[in-house]
């Protein structure tokens, strides 16, 4: 069997669908991944043929600065829902040729089922979050504020009605006019199409359990994690070894002003700790040469966070798994889209606290960190992560090895 695996995001979006591919290899399967060109050199060090799509989106991570989020006009959303589905199109064709199922994650894989469609092969949707997916029991993730005009308090449902109409101004014409031009039918309800009525939940069912039961038939086959067996840099091993725990920051693919640097060295020597800071896609630095913050690039997170105190981010679902399955308390910081729902889960569980999404003072932080950095936290984060499960890529190779012997949706 050969997979096309695809998606259009930051890293968290990829890793998932690597953590899959390397699952499907070990099981004898055949695997093209299709993503952004950010991570060639990664998957090629994998062995993963990629066809990349798109621009590389590290340029674009200054769009998603807390508390800046990106203002686009509406003919400018239109020009880029249409290049963007163009792109995918002419891309995903590529990659997907000679394949026998096609995997597409994310909302914004637009053209991976009408592909499928024209091949004959079996087309699989995943999500990483249950708010991507419709139910009565929660309201809908927003890619970017001002994206809706029903209020907050508006009925679940109708605010999911709003989100498929939403789909359907982005997308439905771009959509439409490609499928014609391969000689599918139109389609009305785009969110749905690309969703299909049996989606899959890639997300651990003690973290993020599917609100069962619900509009669609969910399989939620547990995160895809990615194994890490790298040794931590010997400065941060150092570092680590040079007194107690110290809390680590990191935002990922997310923008941030470069005072948020200073800011976090601040609030970390006020609490009395020392802290890591991940540079990320926003270059964060600390402000000098401090000896009681190391900032680092890249490293092994399943090993890192299971020695600090607290790790604060920005509520991605890898980052937010990744910790909780260290026993690592969490400050969550949300932006964009299912952050939110990250931030919420941690508060519900117990794990940490939700910071308002902007950009934390010192104040704000401290105040954060104060709560996250009690022991009965700690102790909880300890119980919850025995209960985070580890083979969701393995169960959802095993499922896809078994669709593939069905018929496409």
């Amino acid at each position: 069997m050969r997979v096309l695996l695809s998606t259009i995001g930051s890293r968290g979006d990829v890793q998932p669908l690597v953590a899959l591919a390397l699952q499907l290899r070990a099981i004898g399967q055949e695997v093209r991944l299709c993503a952004p060109p950010d991570f060639r050199d990664w998957i090629d060090s994998l062995g993963i043929p990629l066809t990349p799509i798109g621009p590389e989106l590290r340029n674009m991570a200054a769009l998603s600065s807390p508390g800046m989020p990106p203002q686009l006009s509406p003919e400018h959303r239109r020009q880029m829902a249409e290049a963007t589905v163009a792109t995918q199109f002419k891309t995903i064709a590529e990659a997907a040729r000679g394949c026998d199922i096609i995997v597409a994650a994310t909302a914004l894989q637009i053209a991976a089922r009408s592909l499928a469609e024209v091949m004959g092969i079996p087309y699989v949707f995943v999500a990483y979050c249950p708010t991507v997916l419709p139910s009565p029991y929660h309201a809908p993730a927003i890619l970017l504020p001002g994206q809706t005009s029903v209020p907050e308090t508006a009925d679940k449902r109708e605010r999911w009605t709003e989100n498929a109409r939403r789909f359907n101004e982005a997308f439905g014409a771009a959509l439409n006019s490609h499928r014609l031009s391969v000689g599918l039918a139109p389609v009305s309800d785009v969110r749905s199409h690309i969703f299909t009525d049996q989606p899959w939940l890639a997300a651990d069912p003690t973290l993020a359990p599917w609100p069962e039961p619900g509009d669609l038939a969910v399989l939620q086959t547990g995160a895809w994690l990615l194994p890490d067996e790298r040794p931590l840099p010997p400065e941060l091993e150092r570092f680590l070894g040079a007194g107690e725990a110290p809390v680590y920051f990191g935002f990922g693919s997310m923008g941030a002003p470069q005072e948020l640097g200073q800011v976090i060295v601040q609030t970390a020597r006020e609490l009395g700790r020392r802290a890591i800071l991940s540079r990320g896609w926003a270059g964060l630095s600390a402000g000098g040469d401090e000896t009681d913050c190391l900032v680092i690039d890249d490293v092994n997170h399943q090993a890192l966070f299971r020695r600090v105190a607290a790790v604060v981010h920005h509520g991605g679902a890898g980052t937010t798994t990744a910790a909780a399955r260290a026993g690592a308390p969490q400050v969550v910081i949300p932006q964009l889209y299912d952050q939110h729902y990250w931030a919420e889960r941690v508060r519900q569980l117990g794990l940490g606290i939700a910071h308002p999404p902007a950009t934390p003072t010192r104040e704000s932080l401290t105040s954060a960190l104060k709560h996250t950095l009690q022991p009965d936290v700690a102790a909880r984060a300890q119980r919850i992560a025995t209960l985070v499960r580890s083979d969701g890529a393995q169960a959802a190779a095993q499922c896809l090895v078994a669709a593939n012997t069905q018929k496409p949706s």
